[in-house]
């Protein structure tokens, strides 16, 4: 899953729905109204700068387009709270009152799309646009929780390049970064939303996967191995032909995250770090093993036997 968006929020129901575009709307409407009505009886400066109260929540909540609209609406009931103004010439407070409105909505709204892309620079690989091994761990911790108390199964894959070590000596560390962002292109491509990937190391990924059944793991885990070893990459701007490139998966999985897991985050990051350690030793049974397999290791759930799938490499 390539990070496109920030991560959901940790809230529960009730804030998404106060966070919902229908709900902004409503709440940033009975405002502007509530505002206008008070406006029209007093007529005083201070409360009309309780107009922008709902411009700023609709270009926090509505980005630019409701930020805008709402300072719209409000010079609108700045008006009708005002008629002196339409057959009048503005005096220059209201000249200024009406701009500051259409100026807060507009610098809201940046300063929201400014923030979201930092977190997003803040959580993304730059190589590869996956999530980065913060927030992938954060991410990590949050599927474990869910599968304790939903009683769901999760999976954790491992993975990364045969050889790459090979290919920069040969071609160059630029086409072994350009190798690497090619299988960081394959993972986004397919994995589900649900899933979780990271590049935690050069040509190390790691992938999460709630939900899913032992069997659905490993035959995701296989379908990459032979993407990858299927495609004909293209490094620094030199074609390479098939085979070129080929990964190694190690496989855990769970039934579900077991109530003795203590309920700390401690406790939860703990638990992570054997899950990972269990397909990271899958992983390299699946070197040993001969390269370009999955290895399914069964450590966690009480037996050492791992079963490798897929075809031994040739290079």
């Amino acid at each position: 899953m390539q990070l496109t968006g920030a991560p959901a929020e940790s809230g529960g129901p009730a804030e998404f729905r106060w966070r919902s575009p229908v709900w902004s709307t409503v709440v940033v409407l009975a405002l502007l109204v509530l505002v206008g009505e008070l406006d029209r009886r007093t007529g005083s400066a201070p409360v009309q700068h309780l107009y922008y109260l709902p411009i700023i929540l609709a270009a926090l909540n509505l980005r630019m387009r409701g930020g805008l609209l709402a300072a719209a609406g409000a010079i609108v009931l700045y008006h009708l709270a005002n008629p002196h103004l339409l057959t009048a010439r503005y005096e220059q407070s209201d000249i200024v009152q009406m701009t500051l409105f259409a100026v807060v909505g507009i610098v809201t709204a940046k300063l929201r799309r400014d923030a979201e892309r930092l977190r997003r620079l803040a959580m993304t690989d730059d190589l590869t646009g996956l999530h980065n091994l913060r927030s992938f761990e954060a991410e990590l911790m949050r599927l474990l929780k869910a599968s304790q108390d939903n009683g769901t199964p999760i999976a954790l894959l491992v993975l990364d390049l045969d050889r790459l070590k090979s290919l920069n000596d040969v071609h160059g560390h630029l086409a072994g970064a350009e190798a690497v962002r090619t299988v960081g292109s394959i993972l986004a491509a397919r994995l589900s939303a649900t899933s979780v990937a990271s590049r935690y190391g050069g040509d190390e990924f790691v992938v999460a996967l709630p939900g899913i059944s032992q069997a659905g793991a490993a035959d995701i885990a296989d379908g990459l191995r032979r993407a990858v070893s299927t495609v004909a990459p293209v490094l620094v701007g030199k074609p390479f032909p098939v085979a070129t490139l080929t990964i190694s998966i190690g496989v855990a999985w769970l039934p579900r995250v077991g109530p003795d897991v203590a309920g700390s985050d401690e406790g939860f990051a703990a638990f992570g770090e054997a899950f990972f350690r269990a397909a990271d030793e899958a992983l390299y049974r699946a070197k040993a093993g001969g390269r370009n397999q999955i290895c399914i290791d069964k450590a966690m759930q009480g037996s050492r036997a791992g079963a490798y799938i897929g075809l031994p490499s040739r290079a």
